[in-house]
This record gives structure tokens, C-alpha cells and sequence, in this order.
């Protein structure tokens, strides 16, 4: 996986299987820890006898009744659910706005910390193997006030950029999920290889040229200024949508193999992270457009 919140996680991976020896071969897919899957056909024995307990066992009538009655749901079983990852990222984004509108008003200059300490927390969340919801929230505060500040910055510089920046990152959002959906774009592991090593390229690209701008041997935006700052933004985006692509698959799997339901806040973070990287490579792609005119 490109994004270390689903790749360092046993629950969005591929699934384990084990055997009836327990041996790595095929067979029902489980977690440590987990029952088997709902749906599991009864063992030879298993009912029409007496209980240790001297128990009547159940007559036909009562198992007709159960296996007419409505399935389990995934709610039942304190799975993980869609709903589940679409409530906790829809909370998450609402509490990320308000800190930002608030940074924005009250206090911009405080988009160092929020970038420091949102840094930090990022870092802790995306190796836990399970997820802290106090933390993930933490983060979600530092990265509003980062955001705030920051998005106040570039709007002084550059007026109508962040409502540019944020129409933007809905509009590829929803088309990455329409590609997704529709089954147009597959993530095969070759796809994934190949995202990750794009990834690593333009981290090193940006660190480098970041050191560059701040020790002063380059000045403005440096290696991404004018037309080629324009065509790594636009390669930067394309990586950040690819990788919410893969955020998706790894939600589905996780999903389908039955993850246990907190993991609907590592789902949570591990979105909100690619979504504050696309917003920032927009915001970033558009003034250094705007400021090449």
C-alpha cells in the first residue's frame, strides 16, 4: 500500500488464510482473534443429540425457525461497516473545518505548530497497530490549525484560491471514488509497486527542494516555479488521487474480510490524510499558477 496507515496493517492487507491445521493454505479468511464468518455450516454432531449439561438439544422446529431468521449483520457482529468509515471521516472533516475556520479567524500565525504537531501525531497514528481515537482527533485539531493558518496565507497572497483548492479536492475525490466504483481503475499489485515508487521520487524531489528554498540557495518556489512547477503540481495531484484509490481498496478488503469495527478510525485517518495532501498540492499548484501570469 502507498499510504503507511493501510500498508503497516494487517486488516486492510491481503488476508491471512488458514487451513483447518492452521497452515497457510486456502481457506476461510480470518484475523487473530476472530470468529469465523457468519454463514459457517454446522459440524456432524453438532445438534440432534443431548448436551453434556443434559440439555434437549433443538427439535426440526427450532432449527427451521433459525435458519429463517434474518442473518447477522455486520452492526450485529461489531465489524467493520462503510457506514462506520463514512460517519467517523464525515466527523473528522467537520471538527478539521471549524479548527481551521478558527485558526483562520483568530490566531493564523499558529500554522507552525499545527504543522509540527500534527507531524508528529501523523507519524504516531500511521505505525499504531491499532488505532487511538483520542489521537487521531488530536491530529485532526493540529492539522486544523495548520490548514487554517496556512489557507489564510495563501488566500492574503492569492484572492478566491483556497474555495479553488477545496472545489478542487471535493471534484477529485468523487471522481477518484467514481473510477473506483465503476471498476475503470484497478489496484493490482503492479499498480501499487508503481505508485509507491512514484511516491518515494517525489518525497525526495520535495524534501531536496525544500532544503534548497530554506538555506537560500534557491528563491520563491524554487524547483517548482513557472511551467515544470506547474507540471510537477499537476503529477503530485494525479499521485495523491491514485493513492485515495488504493485507500479505497484497502477500505473494501478490510470490509469484505471482516475487520473489527475500530478499525473504522484507521479507515478514517488514513483518508484524512490523503485528502489534507491533495488540498495542500492544490493549493500549492495554484498560486504558483497565479503567480506565473
Amino acid at each position: 500500500m502507498s499510504n503507511p496507515v493501510f500498508s503497516r496493517s494487517d486488516v486492510f492487507g491481503e488476508p491471512r488464510r488458514t487451513g483447518a491445521a492452521g497452515g497457510r493454505r486456502g481457506g476461510t479468511a480470518t484475523y487473530p482473534n476472530q470468529t469465523p464468518a457468519y454463514g459457517t455450516a454446522p459440524q456432524p454432531g453438532q445438534y440432534g443429540q443431548y448436551s453434556a449439561a443434559g440439555q434437549q438439544a433443538m427439535d426440526a422446529q427450532q432449527l427451521d425457525a433459525m435458519y429463517q431468521s434474518p442473518s447477522a449483520t455486520t452492526a450485529d457482529t461489531k465489524r467493520l461497516t462503510y457506514d462506520d468509515v463514512i460517519i467517523k471521516t464525515g466527523g473528522l472533516l467537520a471538527l478539521l473545518v471549524v479548527v481551521g475556520a478558527a485558526t483562520w479567524t483568530l490566531a493564523p500565525g499558529l500554522w507552525v505548530v499545527g504543522m509540527i504537531v500534527g507531524l508528529v501525531l501523523g507519524l504516531v497514528n500511521a505505525f499504531k497497530r491499532n488505532p487511538s481515537p483520542v489521537l487521531i482527533v488530536l491530529y485532526t485539531i493540529a492539522q486544523g490549525v495548520f490548514l487554517g493558518g496556512i489557507s489564510a496565507f495563501y488566500e492574503a497572497q492569492f484572492s478566491g484560491i483556497v474555495l479553488q483548492a477545496v472545489l478542487a479536492t471535493v471534484a477529485t475525490f468523487a471522481g477518484a471514488l467514481f473510477l473506483f466504483k465503476s471498476g475503470k481503475v484497478r489496484v493490482t499489485p503492479k499498480f501499487t509497486r508503481w505508485l509507491i515508487i512514484a511516491m518515494v521520487g517525489y518525497a525526495a524531489f520535495s524534501l531536496i527542494n525544500l532544503v534548497l528554498v530554506w538555506t537560500g540557495v534557491l528563491s520563491g518556489w524554487g524547483m517548482r516555479g513557472g511551467v515544470w512547477g506547474i507540471i510537477i503540481g499537476l503529477v503530485a495531484v494525479g499521485l495523491a488521487a491514485a493513492s485515495l484509490i488504493v485507500d479505497f481498496d484497502s477500505i473494501k478488503r478490510g470490509v469484505e474480510a471482516g475487520a473489527p469495527a475500530k478499525m473504522a478510525w484507521a479507515a478514517a485517518f488514513g483518508l484524512l490524510v490523503t485528502l489534507i495532501w491533495l488540498y495542500l498540492e492544490f493549493l500549492r499548484l495554484l498560486a504558483i499558477f497565479q503567480s506565473s501570469d
